[in-house]
């Protein structure tokens, strides 16, 4: 599975980036217990998954942002 681009996670709610950021959290505690376990075949995943995370909540805390800005208004 490849990255999240930046532009896809733009398109989302802020509903949907949270159902995604919660899924990839799981996902991501997954294969840690397959890396402890040694069963994990793709090690890039993880690091794959944490940056997706960390995009997905920053172009979240941006959208919540610019959606406080227009709300002050």
């Amino acid at each position: 599975m490849k990255a999240m681009k930046p532009a896809d996670i733009r398109k989302l709610s802020p509903e949907e980036i949270r159902a995604k950021i919660s899924d990839a959290r799981d996902e991501l505690m997954k294969l840690r217990f397959q890396q402890v376990s040694g069963q994990l075949t793709d090690p890039s995943r993880l690091n794959i998954l944490r940056k997706d995370i960390a995009r997905m909540e920053t172009i979240l805390a941006e959208t919540l942002r610019e959606a406080a800005v227009e709300g002050a208004k």
